[in-house]
């Protein structure tokens, strides 16, 4: 059986270059501002749904405390941008760095855990940094927020409208998809999968089962830090509101709906679980009512996800050989 990856080829340009031909257009055509806004936060949950999918999805790994690193990657930004005039183009990677380490620093100590008792250790450093950011008054001002943090700015020109900020974080999209998806299609990621099957198996084979756990917290916690990057230079203010416990169950239902283990199922989870809300607004004070009940009906009803329903999306192009590996063939009678 033929594989086939993420990247452009002969066999998907029919595909993917009539999507990417028509996200580049839209604000063309609707400049509303309220609509490019929510456009631009599907983006920012693309990049954490996708990066939460590399523990969860690829490597079957339990973190419940991505909203965390979303944070710490959103103060870090702020911080650098406010108090020592950081440029865009540092604090972003400066804050997927701080985000990671403080990701290898949970994960060193605590993935030799398995299953609940992972996802409980990440839980608390959820709440940990909630209330780190909450009291720390001198570097993160506490419930007040850190206000005025300036635009994206590239040679002097600033990014002001979400019409400019549209184009940048459906950039930083495509870029995030497709290292996560090189990544997955290179030994590295085939590990993960061979962890997330059976990491006794692995270990086998003579794999550093530890050792690929962490790396793959670390991605995931890297790749989380520059999507708050990208929220603090937008929103131009972060307050601990933001990130509490909720966003991380938001995410994690994005990526539960959209369909763990493929590349496309997160980016279809994000954008589905930011417009739907949208489109029914009358329902905003039951919204976590809601979300629990996508999640459970995902789980019981359609626990592929919407990715993984055959003739749903075309498939063909679109996946990672870590993700989709040939069947076994039967042998002949």
């Amino acid at each position: 059986m033929a594989l086939y990856d993420f990247v452009p080829r002969r066999n998907n340009l029919k595909v993917w270059l009539p999507v990417l031909g028509a996200l580049a257009v839209f604000p063309l055509f609707v400049r509303d501002e309220y609509i490019l806004n929510t456009a631009i936060f599907a983006g920012i949950y693309v990049i954490l749904a996708s990066s939460l999918n590399i523990t969860n999805g690829y490597t079957g790994l339990f973190s419940f405390g991505h909203a965390a690193f979303y944070g710490i990657g959103a103060y870090t930004a702020a911080i650098l941008a406010t108090r020592l005039h950081f440029p865009f183009f540092l604090t972003l990677p400066l804050a997927g760095i701080v985000a990671g380490t403080f990701g290898a620093a949970i994960a060193l100590p605590t993935l030799r855990l398995k299953g609940i008792f992972l996802a409980l250790v990440t839980i608390g450093f959820q709440q940990i940094t909630f209330l780190v950011i909450m009291n720390w008054i001198g570097l993160t001002r506490g419930p007040m927020g850190i206000p005025g943090i300036p635009p994206v700015s590239f040679f002097g020109f600033d990014l002001k409208s979400n019409f400019e900020y549209y184009y940048l974080i459906l950039f930083l999209d495509v870029a995030v998809i497709f290292l996560i998806s090189r990544i997955m299609d290179s030994r590295v990621g085939r590990t993960f999968v061979a962890i997330r099957e059976d990491e006794l198996a692995a270990q086998s084979i003579s794999v550093n089962t530890f050792r690929a756990k962490v790396l793959s917290f670390v991605l995931a916690t890297f790749f989380a830090g520059l999507a708050g990057a990208f929220f603090a230079h937008h929103a131009r203010f972060v307050s601990a509101d933001s990130f509490r416990l909720e966003e991380t169950f938001l995410i994690l239902t994005m990526l539960i709906v959209g369909g763990m283990g493929s590349i496309l199922g997160p980016v279809i989870g994000a954008v589905s679980l930011v417009i739907l809300p949208e489109v029914f607004r009358f329902l905003a004070e039951y919204r976590g009512v809601v979300y629990g009940l996508i999640m459970i009906a995902a789980i019981l009803f359609r626990p592929e996800g919407i990715a993984g329903v055959p003739g749903i999306i075309p498939t063909r192009g679109f996946f990672s050989r870590a993700e989709k590996l040939p069947a076994a063939e039967e042998p002949a009678p």
